[in-house]
């Protein structure tokens, strides 16, 4: 892969990202800042983004998103049973957060 191809995935996963995380925030801000690992003030830019802005910040040479792999992302191997259990009790704590009466939104 030559330096060019490697700078237009970049920019292309840029696009994709921010495509992404427009839709979330629009459908659901508190949902699409915990998934994306936002702040509030950074979810209300994004959301507010115009079509040229949006392709201008994409076309950045560097990725705007990263990866959150620190262990508490339940990214963990799945053949330690401790991680797996600790993956699942962070998802439903998650969902009890998110649904506080039990009912999905919706």
């Amino acid at each position: 892969m030559t330096n060019e191809q490697l700078l237009a995935e970049i920019r292309e996963a840029n696009l994709t990202y921010l495509m992404l995380a427009q839709n979330l925030i629009r459908q659901d801000k508190a949902e699409a800042v915990f998934r994306l690992g936002l702040g509030e003030e950074a979810a209300d830019i994004l959301a507010a983004l115009s079509t040229g802005q949006v392709l201008k910040l994409a076309s950045r040479n560097t990725l705007l998103c990263s990866f959150r792999v620190d262990g508490r992302t339940g990214v963990e191997p799945a053949h330690q049973p401790q991680h797996a259990e600790q993956g699942r009790q962070r998802s439903h704590q998650h969902a009890a957060r998110q649904h506080p009466d039990g009912q999905p939104r919706g």
